[in-house]
């Protein structure tokens, strides 16, 4: 099912500025029985994006009820909600009074085989480049051709992921994921002040950590830091938490520190299903 400003419709005008520039946001977000997982969080992120690209902050009722009532009779799926700043405006200039258009869809959920978040993943470093840019980094704002570009890099269906440096050759992000890694008791991740996306699983994470006294660095460093790791896992909304187990020849144990993070996990998955 898709809606389209409230109307079940697959058709959006071609003035559109989502279709014209990108100009927009997206959240992609886990259905599990009927339910979309961490929706506030999802609903919160996308208010901070609009709030980024001064698009009108939307109706979170609104989005809520129509997200429920897309997912309703879904037992697992994909729900992605789409944010434009609608119609109108001369070249790049925007529209004096925005319209924003909100398509909210449900997709089926990918198989992804169990071995990947049990025994864990193999990865690839990209050719392709991040851009840096303070001003957007952090949202999930509609232009991913980095990701598009990168994730063409390969189809070897034996590597799971992409890992995206920036132009300064710092260590950012996957093609679809955040990236962690331990070393010691200590968590790392990229900063990501001038590039990647603030990923929704990546703030849980992080709030999981801060719970249990587990000390987090945020910082940039380059992929020489990153093959020193004991441990690395990848996180996004849709799988959770997949450990890492090879990077281009270089193997890595599945720890027990990973295990740890993917139990509180799923515990705060289980504990948010149940209080709805």
């Amino acid at each position: 099912m898709i809606l389209l400003n409230g109307a079940e419709s697959d058709h959006i005008t071609v003035s559109d500025r989502g279709f014209q520039y990108g100009d927009g946001l997206f959240e992609t977000i886990a259905v599990i029985e009927g339910r979309p997982l961490f929706l506030e969080h999802h609903l919160q992120r996308l208010t901070e994006g609009c709030s980024k690209l001064n698009i009108p902050k939307p109706d979170l009722k609104l989005l809520a009820d129509e997200s429920y009532f897309v997912c309703k009779q879904a037992k697992q799926a994909v729900l992605k909600i789409i944010l434009t700043r609608g119609s109108g405006g001369r070249g790049y200039r925007q529209p004096e009074v925005i319209q924003p258009t909100r398509v909210i869809s449900l997709y089926p959920f990918p198989e992804y085989s169990n071995a990947n978040a049990e025994l864990g993943i193999k990865l690839r470093f990209c050719d392709t480049r991040l851009g840096l840019n303070p001003a957007l980094a952090g949202i999930k704002h509609l232009n991913r051709l980095e990701q598009v570009m990168a994730r063409a890099e390969w189809d070897d269906p034996a590597i799971q992921e992409g890992i995206m440096l920036d132009i300064n050759n710092d260590v950012i992000e996957g093609t679809m994921t955040n990236l962690f890694y331990a070393k010691g008791n200590e968590i790392f991740t990229a900063s990501l002040h001038t590039a990647g996306v603030a990923g929704v699983t990546r703030a849980i994470i992080k709030n999981l950590l801060k719970e249990h006294g587990i000390s987090l660095i945020e910082h940039d460093y380059d992929k020489e830091i990153l093959l020193t790791a004991n441990e690395l896992f990848v996180c996004n909304s849709i799988i959770g938490i997949w450990p890492v187990k090879q990077i281009e020849g270089l193997q890595f144990a599945v720890g027990s520190l990973t295990k740890q993070i993917q139990a509180w996990l799923r515990h705060r998955k289980e504990k948010a299903l149940a209080n709805g």
